[in-house]
C-alpha cells in the first residue's frame, strides 16, 4: 500500500513549509512557502553560505545610509531563498513582505514590487512567487491591489473566518489558516488535550474550506502550522496543506488508509456574509484567540526579521563597511 504521503498527495497539493533545499530534494513538494523565521535558519546553514557571501557583497557595493543598505541585503537575501527554492519546486515559493509593514498599506505595497522586480531579474515570472502578508484589514487592502496587478498573494496568520471572508472579497488567491497555533492557544487557555477530529485549528480550517466551497469562492485554502499528523490526515482533501519536513517524513513512512475528509461535495452550507472594515475590526475585537495570534505572529516574524538585519548590518560591519 502506499505511503500516506503517497495518498495525500492524490487529493491535496502538498507543499513545505521550509528553507532546506536538501529537504526539498527529497520530499519533492509542489510549492515551498517561507516566513522570517525559515528565512533566518536557512540562511545559517552551509548550503546558503555562498549566497550569503554573494549579497553582502552586493550590499558592501551600494552608497547610502547604513540602515538602508542593511534591509535592503536582508531583504535580497529573502529573495536568495526564494529563488534556491524555486529551482527546486514545479509551483510557486511564497515570500513575505517586511512584518513591520503589516499595518502600512503602501509601505506593504512598495515592498512587494520589490520582492517580484527582484525574482523577475533573476529570470523567475511572478506566476511562480506567491507574496505573503499578514492578514491584518491593512494587509489585506494591499493584496487587493496587488491581486488587480497580476501579482499573486498568500495571506497568512489567518485565525478567524472574519480575516478568510476579508480576503475573499479582496480576491486573494490563497489563505494560510493557522491549526496547530490555534490548537497552541486553547490547549493553554483551557488546559484541554484535543484529538484530531475536535482539534480547534482542523475545525477553524474546515469552516473556512466549507463557506469558500459552498459560496463559489475560488480562493485556495491552505492549512499551515501544523502539530501533528493528525492534523493533517483530519483535512485530507483540502486544497493545499504546507507541512514541515518532519512531519512529511512522518507521513512517508505512515502506512494505512487515508480517508478524503474534505471535498467539495460534501461541504457543509454556510451563508454569505458581508465583510465591511467596521464588521472586520468587531469580529476580531470578539474573538480573542485570533486577536491574540495574529499580534503574537506579526511579533514573531518582526523579531527575526530584525534578528536577519542585524546579523546582516554585523557581517558588513566586519567586512569593514
Amino acid at each position: 500500500m502506499a505511503s500516506k504521503l503517497a495518498q495525500l498527495r492524490t487529493m491535496t497539493t502538498v507543499v513545505a513549509d521550509t528553507g532546506d533545499i536538501d529537504a526539498v530534494r527529497q520530499l519533492k513538494p509542489i510549492d515551498c512557502t517561507t516566513n522570517p523565521t525559515i528565512v533566518l535558519k536557512a540562511l545559517e546553514t552551509p548550503a546558503f553560505e555562498e549566497i550569503v557571501a554573494q549579497d553582502l557583497r552586493w550590499g558592501s557595493r551600494k552608497i547610502g545610509p547604513e540602515d538602508a543598505i542593511i534591509n535592503a541585503v536582508a531583504d535580497r537575501l529573502a529573495v536568495s531563498v526564494g529563488a534556491a527554492l524555486a529551482r527546486e519546486v514545479p509551483g510557486r515559493v511564497s515570500t513575505e513582505v517586511n512584518a513591520d509593514l503589516s499595518f502600512d498599506i503602501e509601505g506593504s505595497l512598495a515592498c512587494a514590487r520589490r520582492i517580484i522586480a527582484d525574482y523577475e531579474q533573476r529570470g523567475i515570472d511572478r506566476d511562480r512567487v506567491l507574496i505573503k502578508l499578514a492578514a491584518t484589514w491593512e494587509g489585506i487592502r494591499a493584496a487587493e491591489i496587488l491581486q488587480r496587478e497580476g501579482i499573486d498573494c498568500n495571506l497568512t496568520l489567518i485565525f478567524s473566518r472574519a480575516q478568510a471572508i476579508a480576503c475573499a472579497d479582496a480576491g486573494v488567491y490563497l489563505i494560510s489558516p493557522f491549526v496547530g497555533r490555534i490548537l497552541d492557544w486553547h490547549v493553554k487557555s483551557t488546559g484541554k488535550s484535543y484529538g484530531a477530529e475536535e482539534d480547534p485549528g482542523v475545525l477553524s480550517v474546515r469552516t473556512i474550506y466549507d463557506y469558500y466551497k459552498s459560496n463559489g469562492i475560488g480562493t485556495i485554502v491552505m492549512g499551515a502550522s501544523f502539530r501533528n499528523t493528525g492534523e493533517i490526515e483530519a483535512l485530507a482533501g483540502c486544497d493545499r496543506l504546507t507541512i514541515a519536513p518532519s512531519l512529511l517524513r512522518e507521513l512517508d513512512a505512515a502506512e494505512g488508509v487515508l480517508e478524503r475528509r474534505l471535498s467539495p461535495e460534501s461541504v457543509q452550507r454556510i451563508a454569505p456574509v458581508d465583510m465591511d472594515e467596521r464588521r472586520f475590526r468587531w469580529d476580531m475585537n470578539e474573538d480573542a484567540m485570533a486577536t491574540e495570534k495574529l499580534a503574537e505572529g506579526i511579533r514573531t516574524f518582526a523579531r527575526d526579521l530584525q534578528a536577519l538585519r542585524s546579523m546582516v548590518g554585523q557581517k558588513l560591519r566586519n567586512a569593514g563597511r
